[in-house]
């Protein structure tokens, strides 16, 4: 049977105390008035879950758009931490690390696996390099890419990682081949209640496919853009913007956002995986986009963060030739989102 959101599960645990519905109230009020800044949206956050409302608010990342707040039910996100657990074989009592900030959707759904699933969580610092007890072993955890960069040396404490917010290069990719640890890509959305798919990228596995959770199926609409039909988290069938290559029903394989393709010469151009090749090559923060031209239609470019343009040729070594960028730019500060994205539309108006 599954669980609702009115329960707390009995082995559940926080930071090594296990809380009734009341008691968890408290440490939450607690959390809010006295607690360090990420402590109090950890606390805001489980005051909202143990309310009498069926919703909670939501803020998106705005890395493809404005920024805004949505609805979603709690039963969703209950159900999109069964679906979790059954993919990844979690249990009751399993140890996890939560070191996301809690203001957005991968956060709160740390705490909600944790609440109805069973496990026993260590909340820590949201920091780009997670500190956290390396005497300890845990069973699960969630980072973003420049985490897991960060925590190389301490992932063997971790049995499942999983990784998301953005693209794992190709670098990070070669540099967990031989750790324990089972480290999966994630794919999803605030929309969707977290992640509906996952990708493992070690432990032996070449697989350029993301399988859909348990009750997700997907498709196509005429621009090859992934559509995505998951009745148990999202009421309404949502079309992406992610342009995929479908292996079946229930995999398929990412290739880029549909408004960052750019069409040269006929040709259609990938900016993220053009990036994937490079990262690891320029040490700064950098993107890939298009600027119009009169033979081509777009041409290729390069916008780095930086005071100048200067680059080795070696930096192009193994891209195509329609993927190396026709001109370079920089510019001094991206234009970033709260979550720590690029926002590129905004970025590119500050090089016209």
């Amino acid at each position: 049977m599954t669980p609702t959101f009115a329960n707390i599960h009995s082995r559940f645990k926080l930071n090594g105390t296990h809380f009734e519905h009341e008691e968890l109230k408290e440490v939450a009020y607690s959390l809010v008035k006295e607690g360090a800044y990420f402590q109090r949206s950890t606390g805001e956050f489980l005051l909202n879950w143990l309310d009498d409302h069926a919703v909670v608010l939501v803020k998106t990342s705005g890395s493809t758009g404005t920024p805004k707040t949505i609805e979603i039910h709690k039963q969703a996100m209950v159900n999109s931490a069964m679906a979790t657990a059954h993919y990844l074989g979690l249990q009751p009592g399993d140890t996890a690390l939560h070191c996301l900030p809690t203001d957005y959707i991968a956060g709160k759904m740390m705490l909600v696996r944790a609440l109805v699933l069973g496990l026993e969580i260590d909340v820590v610092t949201p920091t780009s390099q997670p500190v956290f007890d390396y005497e300890k072993s845990y069973r699960f955890c969630a980072m973003l890419p420049m985490q897991m960069q960060s925590s190389l040396g301490y992932l063997h404490h971790i049995d499942i990682l999983i990784v998301g917010g953005s693209p794992v290069s190709k670098a990070l990719t070669a540099a967990i081949q031989n750790l324990k640890t089972k480290v999966f890509a994630t794919y999803g959305m605030t929309e969707t209640v977290t992640h509906i798919a996952l990708k493992l990228l070690n432990n032996g596995v070449k697989n350029a496919y993301f399988e859909t959770l348990p009750d997700v199926t997907i498709s196509q609409d005429e621009r090859d853009c992934l559509v995505i039909e998951a009745p148990k988290v999202a009421s309404e069938r949502i079309v992406t913007n992610d342009i995929v290559k479908l292996q079946s029903t229930h995999s398929f394989e990412w290739l880029g956002r549909y408004d960052n393709v750019i069409n040269s010469g006929g040709l259609k151009l990938f900016p993220e995986q053009i990036e994937a090749q490079l990262k690891g090559k320029i040490k700064t923060q950098f993107f890939i986009a298009s600027e119009a031209d009169d033979t081509l239609g777009e041409r290729l470019i390069l916008v780095l963060e930086a005071d100048h343009t200067t680059l080795e040729v070696s930096v192009f070594e193994g891209l195509g030739k329609f993927e190396i960028p026709k001109n370079i730019y920089a510019v001094s500060q991206f234009v970033m989102t709260e979550t720590g994205k690029i926002q590129r539309k905004k970025t590119l108006d500050l090089i016209k």
